[in-house]
């Protein structure tokens, strides 16, 4: 994991935007969350998020380029969707989630997509049935997944065309109360 991204992340999510919009003209990762918008528009909403959302994306961020494999849930394996939510959550938050995107759903409260949070879960119905892909919402209009075999753990529009037609919902993981549908 290349620390100045994730330098430049935790600057953003606790509002010192100056200072993250400042990067070094070869760092391929930290000009990625400029390019796409991240810092800027994380950097706005750091006062309103949780020090857990913060730390959830800032860790998400950190596994950017890990390969996917399907059933895998660790960094050293590759990770599918599902893994890689659930070891965000279980590594950053200290919650175990279930291993799959539609128990990932089951277990955690819908909101309206207008209400998106960074740290939330997204949706999507990618193999034709409710709750077949999850990722970590991270703030204007992007999350973060580990997407399909060949690719990588990355960052995604919600705004594009393919995700658009797949959206299933948003889910808020409750972190302050210890639910029974999270064990």
């Amino acid at each position: 994991m290349r620390l100045y991204p994730v330098l430049l992340l935790f600057l953003a999510l606790s509002g010192q935007t100056a200072l993250a919009q400042t990067t070094p003209p070869n760092d391929e990762l930290a000009n990625l969350l400029v390019e796409k918008g991240l810092l800027t528009r994380i950097g706005e909403v750091g006062g309103k998020v949780s020090a857990q959302a913060s730390d959830l994306v800032v860790s998400a961020m950190g596994f950017l380029g890990v390969p996917y494999r399907r059933g895998g849930n660790s960094a050293e394996t590759g990770f599918d969707c599902s893994g890689f939510v659930k070891a965000m959550y279980e590594q950053t938050v200290g919650l175990v989630l279930p291993r799959n995107a539609a128990q990932q759903a089951a277990a955690t409260q819908a909101i309206d997509r207008a209400e998106l949070r960074p740290g939330d879960l997204v949706f999507f119905n990618t193999m034709r049935r409710a709750f077949s892909h999850v990722g970590i919402y991270v703030g204007n209009g992007k999350f973060i997944h580990s997407p399909k075999p060949g690719a990588e753990v990355r960052v995604d529009d919600m705004g594009g065309s393919y995700w658009v037609k797949r959206f299933d919902g948003a889910r808020r993981v409750d972190t302050e109360a210890n639910s029974p549908k999270l064990r």
